[in-house]
């Protein structure tokens, strides 16, 4: 598993090549990269700063891509996720998890996306033409987030 933080931008196409390299059972990559919008709750976006506390957002991550392990048959995971000072089409996160099909794989990614979104410590605050704002989770995230409290797979 591979999780990193950082400032700088990334390159998915290397990315994704270093993690599938040398394993030839891998049957499937699913990748989802998060950018930064210009426009959130009807006000344009001009930047966005995320903050973080290095240690505790490393664990909670380390948590999060360990519980994808345990529910789903997946060989690797990755996590970037950006931290410091975006503007509006930068990337922002890749999750990315490879698996023997695509089943675990789309599932796998799509709950460490969701539970990024609504457990792991990032503080988000725009900058908009009224001024600036924390931004707090939406109830969208949190219900997509919810279902994986139900519904476990069977490895």
């Amino acid at each position: 598993m591979r999780i990193r933080v950082q400032t700088e931008d990334f390159d998915v196409g290397a990315e994704l090549a270093q993690l599938r390299a040398g394993n030839p059972k891998i049957g499937a990559i699913a990748s989802f990269v998060g950018l930064v919008r210009d426009l959130n709750e009807n006000a344009e976006v001009s930047e966005m700063i995320l903050e973080h506390y290095p240690a505790m957002t490393q664990k909670s991550l380390e948590g999060i891509v360990a519980e994808a392990k345990n529910r789903w048959d997946i060989y690797d995971a990755l996590v970037i996720h950006r931290v410091g000072k975006l503007v509006p089409t930068d990337q922002i996160v890749l999750v990315a998890v490879t698996s023997s099909h695509r089943g675990e794989a789309f599932a796998a990614c799509e709950f460490i996306m969701d539970y990024l979104k609504t457990q792991a410590p990032f503080w988000k605050k725009e900058q908009t033409t009224s001024g600036s704002r924390w931004v707090d989770s939406r109830e969208s995230d949190d219900k997509a987030a919810q279902r994986w409290e139900t519904k476990i797979e069977s490895k």
